[in-house]
């Protein structure tokens, strides 16, 4: 079944659907890198809820331990860490990919991640920094849009087509740099051509300066799970070096990390 969101933002399900957890995770969700720190007021902003019913969540979330408060300023606390355990643990992905990532990182000098897809977005589950090279402190479950970056051209190019349009319809791409693409048909056409070479190169259209290369992640069933790619700033590498020096690289790492999953 699929969701929708109303007038509010909250999303609209069956009878069974639980509005008050639904804020609850809002409340939760709106703590971020940029806003790791909160008010009450700001907390109720952000969610669209009101200063009391925002309120109850905070201190529900303080007396359980996922936050503090710390002079009228609420923090979530690493206990939140516990609510995406279950899911990581049970995701052997990371598991497998990181001491891979590792070894592909000190080969190309560059930072290394994998991602999964997660709706429109993908969502970062492994994560080996080099350097920090964008604007964005980028960490285990950090977003971005799928259209926008190779990890996620590399999973749409694997959508059945009527599944990738209506994902490039969901989420109308935005002029994120001057070199974004920005229609809906240029996304398109380049994802196809990800499609058939097996790879994808996004060179500043997230972040300027920013070129990230990435290869796919196959299961047993040679269904694509997965990405990784390998980031670097477009003032150390050329389009070419990429090519030629890193690209052989990401797609012998890409291969191991799919043998050792397919072997579980």
């Amino acid at each position: 079944m699929r969701t929708k969101r109303g007038v509010d933002g909250m999303v609209e399900q069956s009878p069974d659907f639980v509005q008050s957890f639904a804020r609850g995770l809002s409340v939760i969700r709106s703590f971020s890198a940029d806003n790791p720190s909160q008010t009450l007021s700001e907390v109720a902003s952000q969610t669209g809820l009101s200063r009391a019913t925002a309120r109850r969540f905070l201190h529900t979330l303080t007396d359980l331990g996922y936050a503090v408060n710390n002079d009228s300023r609420f923090q979530l606390t690493p206990r939140v860490l516990e609510l995406g355990a279950s899911y990581l643990s049970a995701l052997s992905l990371p598991a497998i990919a990181q001491p891979r990532l590792e070894v592909l990182s000190r080969q190309v000098g560059e930072s290394s991640s994998m991602s999964v897809l997660d709706g429109t977005d993908i969502i970062y589950v492994c994560r080996v920094p080099v350097r920090r090279i964008m604007t964005v402190n980028i960490t285990i479950g950090t977003r971005f849009p799928a259209y926008a970056t190779s990890m996620g051209r590399i999973m749409l190019a694997n959508l059945p087509e009527e599944e990738l349009d209506e994902m490039l319809a969901a989420a109308p791409p935005e002029q994120l740099t001057t070199r974004s693409l920005t229609s809906i048909a240029s996304i398109r056409e380049e994802i196809i051509a990800t499609r058939e070479r097996g790879w994808s190169l996004v060179d500043q259209e997230l972040e300027p300066g920013l070129r990230s290369l990435a290869a796919p992640i196959t299961n047993a069933q040679g269904e694509v799970v997965a990405s990784i790619n390998v980031s670097t700033q477009s003032a150390s590498h050329s389009v070419e070096d990429i090519r030629k020096l890193v690209l052989p690289q990401l797609l012998e790492t890409a291969q191991a990390i799919s043998t050792d999953l397919s072997a579980l």
